[in-house]
């Protein structure tokens, strides 16, 4: 049985779509749905991959409804 995009958990959808990132350390990323939020959370090299992980998920928190945290770190240089 396959499931609609709109039925399927937003983490799942989200985990799914940075695992199709090329960039190694995005599809590395930890995503956890909890009380109407969807929090990102591991460690990434650069502000711009912070960034980006964020934009790749944000249609997916909009479409669900939930509030997209960013907890991802950039350790510094």
């Amino acid at each position: 049985m396959v499931s609609s995009p709109a039925l399927e958990a937003a983490s799942i959808r989200a985990e799914r779509a940075l695992r199709r990132s090329p960039i190694h350390e995005i599809r590395e990323i930890r995503v956890q749905e909890e009380n109407g939020k969807l929090i990102l959370s591991g460690v990434v090299s650069s502000f711009y991959f912070k960034q980006l992980a964020q934009e790749v998920l944000i249609p997916i928190c909009d479409q669900a409804g939930l509030q997209l945290v960013n907890e991802l770190i950039v350790p510094e240089a």
